[in-house]
């Protein structure tokens, strides 16, 4: 029988991204630097319940000394104009001080903490040098669920000796989008990485349990692997998927072969339709040698970071906005399908279903498109879908937290709140 939920749990979990910014930014000025001032905002707009990386292998499992744990950026100005990449400064923070003082101000503020891992994915990228990313890869690939199961059964154990605060976990993810990061290592190449995936993770899910039995566990996708749901581990807790639609912006990434480094790079091409005129070429634009393992600590492509750091927003906004009428169609079937081929699934193994990231896709820290008035209005549409098949909990958007420009749409995020509660479902 699935885990259930805890019973303190609000009804609706209305969820804020705070993913590993929440300790990466931290400086003066950054968004996170008072976190009792974010989960202020939060509750402002409707927020109960924010998704982190608990950075768990770091502080529980790698040998290392977090006590004074040192922040950077990738290097440089590499990386400032990438969303969720654009570490401003230098920092060091105790790590489990800092974990304990964001659960003393959830509880402060009345909020839950749903507890993830991006540290297959990206989350070493920011440390002042690469021995959490060389430990974390020192583990074979077959085991690294184990691995991070023991390591968040670790952080339940040290948020309950101290002061209870494991009453704040909404539940517990072994890592975020298992199928797209570095969980995967191993498989073969033509493998189907979801339904390849299962085994190891059922034996993550199976190593949590047997510490925390009474405590729900579960893993999440990127996407909603439509063809591919029977690769879900069997105890599952929480059906969590990632609805991300793409759509207009997959033909851009396409286009520009920004996620395919088998392909040529159209420098020309890219240079003419998306970047700043003095923009360098690719091949220029790198962190500092000595921040150059960095690359290697991210799943994220060079050349997309890349674009990002160096488009144009107005060009790059044009661009997908003269194509969006095409995709239109698409994306809202898409996002539809998906919703209900999730909801489908939850309801098979009888477990809560939740969207802790969505809905278009992956675009520059300056673009606005996910901000204007098309992403505003997916937001809308995927708050009204989540709440017609019932979902325990979603999020307003991906970008709708403090790192982000979103933040500042209130009324957006509050409309969207209600509207998951049970309340009137704005039109787009």
């Amino acid at each position: 029988m699935p885990t259930p939920l805890p019973d303190q749990l609000p009804e609706k979990l209305v969820i804020s991204l705070w993913d590993f910014t929440w300790y990466t930014r931290t400086g003066p000025g950054e968004p996170f630097e008072d976190l009792d001032r974010a989960f202020a905002e939060a509750v402002e707009r409707g927020y109960n319940t924010v998704r982190i990386c608990a950075m768990p292998y770091l502080l529980f499992r790698s040998g290392l000394d977090t006590g004074r744990l040192r922040i950077d950026p990738l290097g440089g100005e590499f990386g400032q104009r990438v969303r969720w990449y654009d570490v401003r400064a230098s920092t060091e923070i105790d790590g489990r001080a800092h974990l304990l003082a964001l659960f003393e101000a959830a509880r402060r503020h009345d909020c839950f903490v749903i507890l993830s891992s991006w540290e297959y994915q990206q989350s070493p990228s920011f440390a002042g040098d690469r021995r959490w990313f060389d430990a974390l890869m020192a583990i074979d690939p077959e085991r690294r669920a184990e691995a991070l199961a023991d390591a968040q059964a670790d952080l339940i154990d040290f948020l309950a000796a101290h002061g209870g605060l494991d009453d704040r976990v909404a539940f517990t993810e072994l890592h975020n989008e298992v199928q797209a990061g570095r969980l995967a290592d191993g498989l073969p190449a033509d493998a189907d990485r979801v339904v390849a995936l299962r085994p190891r993770l059922e034996r993550g899910i199976a190593r949590f349990r047997e510490r925390h039995p009474d405590r729900p566990v579960t893993v999440n996708y990127a996407t909603v692997p439509v063809g591919s749901l029977r690769g879900i581990p069997a105890g599952a807790d929480v059906a969590a998927f990632h609805p991300y639609v793409y759509g207009v912006l997959d033909e851009l990434i396409d286009t520009y072969a920004l996620r395919a480094p088998d392909r040529p790079f159209p420098q020309d091409a890219v240079r003419h339709d998306l970047l700043r005129p003095d923009a360098p070429d690719l091949a220029d634009w790198l962190p500092p040698a000595e921040d150059r393992w960095r690359l290697d600590a991210t799943i994220v492509q060079h050349r997309e970071l890349y674009v990002h750091d160096w488009c144009d927003p107005r060009k790059w906004d044009a661009w997908l906005y003269d194509r969006y009428a095409i995709h239109r169609l698409a994306m809202e079937q898409r996002l539809v399908t998906w919703i209900d081929a999730a909801a489908d699934w939850a309801a098979a193994a009888g477990v809560p279903l939740v969207f802790g990231e969505g809905w278009i896709g992956y675009t520059p820290r300056l673009g606005t498109f996910e901000e204007g008035p098309v992403g505003a209005a997916f937001c809308r549409r995927a708050i009204a879908e989540s709440a017609r098949v019932g979902a325990r909990g979603a999020v307003v958007c991906s970008n709708a937290a403090p790192h982000h420009s979103m933040w500042s749409d209130i009324a957006l995020q509050r409309d969207c709140a209600v509207a998951l509660a049970g309340g009137t479902a704005l039109a787009g």
